[in-house]
This record gives structure tokens, sequence and C-alpha cells, in this order.
């Protein structure tokens, strides 16, 4: 089972882009393949969509092993919605 964890600075941050911390951790437990995709500098990207139809990116390292500690979090442009959907496909 994944685990996260969440302190002040992160739930702050993706709230600034009005997302939640449950719909990241859905995103995350749901990412479908390619996803999840390893960056750089041990940092991991999912994108998917929530369960109220929102679609969304997310970037975490793992920190420490087997924690996730995400970093990052807000919706997808339209740009990259098109690029999302020809991943998945």
């Amino acid at each position: 089972m994944l685990e996260f964890r969440w302190n002040d600075a992160n739930r702050e941050h993706i709230g600034k882009h009005n997302v939640t911390v449950a719909e990241v951790e859905y995103v995350v437990r749901h990412a479908r393949r390619p996803y999840p995709q390893k960056r750089e500098n041990r940092k991991f990207y999912v994108a998917g969509q929530t369960p109220g139809g929102t679609y969304i990116q997310v970037v975490f390292v793992i920190d420490p092993p087997p924690m996730i500690y995400v970093i990052h979090a807000r919706p997808l442009e339209d740009n990259e919605m098109r690029v999302f959907r020809r991943r998945i496909r």
C-alpha cells in the first residue's frame, strides 16, 4: 500500500492550485501506464483524472522510502490534456 507524507508546506502548495490531498492520493494510487514517469533529481510524475473529473498532474519523491512526499500538484492545461490523452491510449 502506498503511504503519503503530508505536512503544512505540501498541503498549502497543492491548495494554492485548488487540488486536494484526496485527489492527489487518488491519482497516484490509480496511475495508468505510462505513469509514473521518472524525472530528474529522484522525482516522479503522474497525470490522471480525479473522481470529480478534473485532470491533474502530481510530482513527488520517495522520501524516506517507501513514503511518497508530494512536492507539486495542479490541474492540467489544455495542451497537457492533449498529450495526456495520447499517452494513455
